[in-house]
């Protein structure tokens, strides 16, 4: 099934338009370079939200990186197609898990929510649409099977939300712990300690 559907859509890319887009879009996202400037961009343009473009732009980039070193691990070869060479040139022989797929969903999800930028109007899916178009891209020029690129959404994902809980965390328990600091120089404590009582 796996190979079945490679075939299938790498015969799109024998249509000389679909094969350029395809091309275009696998090297945008080569080393998670389209989202590593996106990220870098809204950042840029949206300073009231800056961290939190850099923390996802981080974030694209150590899914990349994981999927990066699980290839080592993997070691799964390339496909080869007979009669269907593939239409781009890669950096790894290696190809479970799909660092492109990987790095996008992860930008998808970290980015996406951020998107347009400076504005507080709900974000249309920009990322999220661009993000799958990369990922079936390396499926049309005929470098991952689908399993790889499934990997690398999964991938993605996990250190997208991995990731930003633990953001989440760390800022509400600065925040808790300025809000405390603030009540404490106010003479204010909680029920139950010391200083309650007291005259």
């Amino acid at each position: 099934m796996d190979h079945r559907l490679l075939v299938a859509l790498r015969t799109r890319g024998t249509d000389p338009r679909v094969a350029a887009v395809a091309r275009a879009l696998s090297h945008g996202g080569e080393h998670g370079a389209l989202w590593l400037a996106a990220g870098l961009a809204g950042a840029a343009a949206d300073r009231s939200r800056r961290p939190a473009w850099l923390r996802g732009t981080a974030l694209s980039c150590g899914a990349h990186l994981l999927s990066a070193g699980l290839k080592r691990v993997v070691r799964r070869p390339r496909p080869l197609l007979p009669g269907h060479a593939p239409l781009v040139r890669t950096a790894s022989p290696h190809s479970f898990p799909s660092a492109h797929a990987a790095s996008a969903t992860a930008a998808a999800v970290a980015l996406g929510a951020r998107w347009p930028v400076g504005t507080s109007l709900p974000a249309p899916p920009v990322l999220p649409l661009l993000a799958a178009a990369v990922c079936l891209s390396r499926l049309v020029v005929g470098v991952h099977y689908p399993s790889d690129v499934a990997a690398g959404v999964v991938l993605g994902a996990l250190t997208a939300r991995v990731g930003g809980g633990r953001a989440r965390g760390v800022r509400e328990r600065r925040a808790r712990g300025v809000r405390g600091a603030r009540m404490q120089s106010m003479g204010w404590a909680p029920p139950g300690s010391m200083r309650w009582g007291q005259p």
